[in-house]
């Protein structure tokens, strides 16, 4: 075949595609005659970049996908039965080693079990969040389920005190934002005698450092603010409770082994 033959064929070939909607910009000439075509979906999927950062809680890590994921609120899956109502938490919440899911404005962090590696979870975690955006799904299953996911906490209510107002203010305007940055979430659970209830998620659920942020950072801003807050207090899970209680086992162990360490003896022990 000489070159006029195999680019009048070429032509002819180009034209049969464009009779499909096929443009020129998804052709890509390998071999004269033979046209390849690019898939669209998989052109966008190499061009998109999901960014990944680390949070306190070494056993959670943040993905930003690079566009909104909840563009407003949150929402948090604990297990397969409430990651029903959202097609890409279950999907997630499929993949070895996968604790839980939650979903911020703009990324989504996963949660690990504290065996398992991230380097080899984190291929298929990539993977799976590069499909599920790139094929343009819905969130959830329904708009019904989504509205049930999100948090309704800090709407203020016709019903609530002055002070309840003020606290939920706070922690939407001041709190959420800050612990988001963390990939975790807050929730108001309530305020009596002085004591607001409040529960941690994403990545700050079960977080060693999750203490500290109470008592450091959300409860001094509640005193500061509003006079009638005492104190700030966590709400735990029975699973979170029981991982306090071997933490503070491993520390008072800790402890009582450093002692040991200070004996007369220690001297002459050390390299």
């Amino acid at each position: 075949m000489n070159s006029f033959t195999a680019t009048l064929r070429r032509a002819h070939q180009i034209s049969n595609l464009r009779k499909f909607g096929v443009t020129s910009q998804l052709m890509s000439p390998t071999v004269v005659g033979t046209p390849r075509i690019i898939n669209p979906l998989r052109q966008f999927a190499r061009s998109m970049f999901i960014q990944t950062e680390s949070t306190p809680n070494e056993d959670s890590l943040k993905f930003i996908p690079g566009h909104p994921v909840m563009g407003t609120g949150s929402a948090e899956f604990t297990d397969t039965r409430s990651a029903l109502a959202s097609p890409l938490a279950i999907r997630l919440m499929g993949i070895e080693g996968v604790k839980s899911v939650f979903f911020g404005p703009d990324f989504v962090t996963v949660s690990k079990v504290s065996d398992n590696r991230w380097n080899l979870m984190k291929p298929e975690i990539y993977s799976t969040l590069m499909e599920f955006f790139t094929s343009k799904q819905q969130l959830f299953r329904s708009e019904e389920e989504r509205n049930q996911a999100g948090p309704q906490d800090t709407r203020i209510l016709d019903t609530d005190s002055e002070t309840v107002a003020m606290i939920k203010e706070l922690l939407e305007t001041r709190v959420r934002p800050a612990i988001m940055e963390d990939g975790g979430d807050i929730e108001y659970r309530g305020f009596e005698d002085g004591t607001v209830k409040v529960k941690l998620k994403g990545s700050c659920r079960g977080c060693d450092s999750s203490t500290v942020t109470l008592k450091n950072g959300i409860e001094n801003m509640m005193r500061h603010y509003i006079p009638e807050v005492e104190r700030v207090e966590q709400i735990l899970d029975q699973e979170e409770e029981i991982a306090l209680d071997e933490f503070s086992k491993f520390e008072a162990r800790l402890e009582k082994t450093q002692k040991k360490g200070d004996s007369p003896m220690a001297q002459y022990m050390s390299p």
